[in-house]
C-alpha cells in the first residue's frame, strides 16, 4: 500500500529534504517519501509527501488536472470585474492560464505567520478563496499580480480530496492509514 503523508509546511521552509536554510527533514524522519509537488518557501500550507512514483506523479502533474485551492491574501480589494479575469482565466509571460474558481471570503482563523506579513494602514488588503487546476512556478502569485493585486500571504489549503484541516504548521497526519481519525504528529 502506497503511503500518503499529509503536511502543514511552515513559512521559509526549503520543499526538498537538503540543502541550504530549513528543510523538510527538520519536521519528517520518515524514509522512502518524496515531496508530490511544490510549494515555495515563502508559501504555506498543504505538502503531500509519498513512497509511490505513481501517486506522487498523478498528484503533481497537471494534466490530470487535480485542484488544489489556495487562501490568498492580496495586497488591496479586488472588485468583481478583476475576479471575473481570474475565472476566465488570464496569459502569463508563459501563456495562458485555465480558468480558475475564485471568491473573496472573510479572513481565515489560521496561525500567526512568522514573520508577520507587512501591515500598511494606507494599502487595504483582503482574502481570496483561489482553486486552479494547474501548478506553474509561482502560478497564483502571478495570477494575482496580472490583475494588479499582490500576493502578500499564500496558503495552500486543499489538493483534491485532502485539505489541511486539522493540521497546525509543521504537523503531519499519514493519510495511508486505516480508517479513522489519524493524529497529527509534531516534529521530534
Amino acid at each position: 500500500m502506497a503511503r500518503l503523508i499529509l503536511f502543514n509546511k511552515p513559512f521559509n521552509v526549503l520543499t526538498q529534504f537538503s540543502g541550504e536554510g530549513e528543510t523538510l527533514a527538520r519536521y519528517l524522519k520518515l524514509p522512502g517519501i518524496y515531496p508530490a509537488g511544490r510549494l515555495d518557501k515563502d508559501s504555506e500550507g498543504l505538502l503531500l509527501l509519498t513512497d509511490d512514483g505513481r501517486l506522487q506523479a498523478r498528484i503533481a502533474d497537471p494534466r490530470f488536472k487535480l485542484s488544489k485551492t489556495y487562501l490568498v491574501q492580496v495586497e488591496g480589494e479586488p472588485d468583481e470585474d478583476a475576479l471575473e479575469r481570474l475565472r476566465r482565466g488570464i496569459v502569463l509571460n508563459d501563456g495562458p492560464t485555465r480558468p480558475a474558481r475564485v471568491a473573496r471570503i472573510e479572513p481565515p482563523a489560521l496561525w500567526p505567520r512568522n514573520p508577520p506579513v507587512r501591515y500598511r494602514k494606507s494599502v487595504p488588503d483582503c482574502w481570496l478563496s483561489l482553486t486552479i487546476t494547474e501548478g506553474r512556478n509561482r502560478q497564483v502569485r502571478r495570477m494575482t499580480a496580472a490583475i494588479g493585486f499582490p500576493t502578500l500571504r499564500l496558503v495552500r489549503w486543499q489538493i483534491g480530496e485532502w485539505t489541511l484541516a486539522g493540521l497546525a504548521p509543521g504537523e503531519w497526519r499519514d493519510a495511508s492509514a486505516p480508517p479513522g481519525k489519524p493524529k497529527p504528529r509534531r516534529r521530534p
